[in-house]
């Protein structure tokens, strides 16, 4: 039994069982025993693999892309360039590397990364030793001026959900509570209606069955609010690329990952990543509603597609080995592979009521 188990065990015996929403802010973000606080996830040593860890070419090209949304709004002096969720500061790099063809750009930013985790924000700080970084715990304290340009892979998913489930009566909230020994934890279901329907697609309601479930993420809505606004008020641009789906539907998402396998959601807290698929459609409408302007989201096979990976795979494949070679077909190949990254995972670009057209959605 995990330390963790002991202590959300002991909370539903005390105040009753808990939504998904806190379940997975325990599992993933308490102080002591939470899975991003206490390990460093990525790699083969880890559970997962991210798109900058395959190959430095995601993020050079998405160096590039804010580049050109830099002169696109005429090459603004004073660039607030925010990461969410940066990992070991790998994409961060890339795209500061890239950059470097336009020195008035690098000139013009302040780097701002949040970043909850102690333990990889170490990681950060060796991998971007050579620029000068603040760090957040949340984007409360990221400085108001500047225009925002904010960036975030694999941030959403990982974001708590909730979960509703459609009944002969109506919709009810999905909890977890112990079973009758008290020794394991189960899904149940609340008695009454769950507010939350207020922030879900009103569409889903509609087509609906008994046993369908919904899932609703208020954190990602709030924070697609909050960088909705600042872009807005900036003229600033935002990329956020993730796993999910374009339109709203219903569905069970939720997942847990561990060894690079999936594993019991419930089991283990603490011990597995917890995520769920992205409602892209209902992430967007938030964005709207700030004046900000979401572009049609791609897959993220066509964005880079567009971007010109295969250009830059090429150009890197010049007087390579036939060992290097293979392996950029490889990285090549699971980015933008529809089997692989390229179709599951989508990209949504938001850019400002004054600057609604983004290169590469157009």
């Amino acid at each position: 039994m995990t330390g963790l188990m002991d202590l959300i065990r002991r909370r539903i015996t005390l105040d009753g069982p808990m939504s998904l929403a806190d379940y997975m802010a325990e599992c993933l973000g308490h102080p002591e025993h939470g899975y991003y606080m206490t390990r460093d996830p990525f790699g083969v040593a880890g559970d997962f693999i991210t798109a900058p860890e395959v190959s430095q070419m995601f993020g050079e090209l998405l160096g590039l892309w804010l580049v050109e949304c830099w002169k696109q709004r005429d090459c603004p002096g004073n660039i607030t360039l925010v990461e969410l969720g940066p990992g070991r500061g790998t994409l961060m790099a890339d795209m500061l590397r890239a950059a470097r063809m336009a020195p008035d750009f690098l000139e013009a930013l302040t780097i701002h990364l949040v970043e909850t985790s102690p333990v990889l924000r170490g990681h950060q700080e060796k991998t971007l030793k050579n620029h000068t970084v603040t760090w957040h715990d949340s984007m409360d304290s990221v400085p108001q001026e500047g225009v925002l340009f904010a960036v975030a892979n694999e941030l959403f998913d990982a974001l708590p959900i909730h979960q509703l489930m459609m009944t002969e009566t109506g919709w009810r909230e999905r909890m977890i509570g112990l079973d009758t020994e008290r020794s394991r934890l189960v899904w149940g279901l609340s008695p009454g209606v769950p507010g939350l329907i207020a922030q879900m697609n009103p569409r889903l309601s509609g087509e609906a069955n008994p046993g369908d479930i919904a899932e609703i993420c208020p954190a990602g809505l709030g924070l697609a609010r909050e960088l909705g606004r600042r872009i807005n008020e900036t003229d600033g641009v935002g990329l956020f690329i993730d796993y999910g789906y374009v339109k709203s539907a219903c569905g069970d998402s939720l997942q847990a990952l561990k060894g690079h396998q999936y594993t019991d959601p419930l089991a283990e807290p603490g011990e597995a990543d917890l995520t769920a698929h992205v409602d892209f459609e209902n992430l967007g409408l938030s964005f709207r509603l700030t004046g900000a302007r979401p572009a049609p989201v791609l897959t993220q096979g066509e964005f880079l597609g567009r971007l010109g990976l295969a250009m830059r795979a090429q150009s890197l494949a010049r007087n390579a080995d036939a060992a290097r070679i293979e392996n950029l077909q490889a990285a090549y190949d699971r980015l933008v592979g529809p089997e692989q990254m390229g179709e599951l995972f989508k990209v949504l670009g938001v850019g400002s009521r004054d600057h609604p057209d983004l290169p590469g959605f157009d």
